[in-house]
């Protein structure tokens, strides 16, 4: 992508959207400045292990792949958990508690 950006009298200058999503960039992050003769490049900081949205699902982000054990424990927990939350009992609603108060005023 060519453009051409102008700097404000502060020497400020706005990324195109279009180069900000592709690099997900957003308010906040950094950015490394490089100056080579008549050059200047920016290339985004990014830290070994953050969170990103990729096609709107938050991705952990990693610079090596996480051991299948891990993946597969991890998988396995988020199971029993959902498992667990589906066997345990609704909790009263309001309508089912004044029924039994007024069961047992009877």
């Amino acid at each position: 992508m060519n453009a051409t950006l102008t700097m404000d009298k502060a020497g400020r200058v706005v990324l195109p959207k279009p180069v900000r999503e592709e690099l997900q960039l957003g308010a906040g992050d950094s950015l490394e400045l490089e100056i080579s003769e008549d050059q200047i490049v920016l290339r985004p900081v990014r830290s070994t292990v953050g969170l990103r949205k990729k096609q709107g699902i938050w991705v952990m982000d990693t610079d090596e792949p996480l051991p299948a054990a891990t993946v597969d424990r991890t998988i396995r927990d988020i199971r029993r958990e959902r498992e667990r939350s589906w066997l345990q009992p609704a909790p009263p609603s309001r309508g089912d508690v004044r029924q039994e108060k007024t069961r047992k005023r009877r």
